[in-house]
């Protein structure tokens, strides 16, 4: 997966790409608009007031609009 930047492939489709993220249990790397980085697994995107949310597992949720890009960052960790 290469980088995928939020101003080049627009709103619904970056949602898409967190859900996905959801769904297959994959740590993504997150570039935050302000500069800040940092890896962890999305397990859920919800929708609030009108804003969508990336919720992490180690990491405080934020909102999608101040996420710049995510690039996939490992393999699958085993749910068992």
């Amino acid at each position: 997966m290469t980088r995928i930047c939020q101003d080049d492939v627009g709103r619904c489709d970056f949602l898409d790409v967190l859900e996905e993220a959801v769904l297959r249990h994959r740590p993504v790397a997150v570039q935050l608009r302000e500069g800040e980085a940092f890896i962890d697994e999305v397990l859920d995107v919800v929708t609030e007031q009108g804003d969508d949310f990336a919720v992490f597992k180690t990491h405080a949720r934020v909102s999608v609009g101040n996420i710049l890009a995510v690039t996939r960052a490992g393999l699958a960790t085993p749910r068992w």
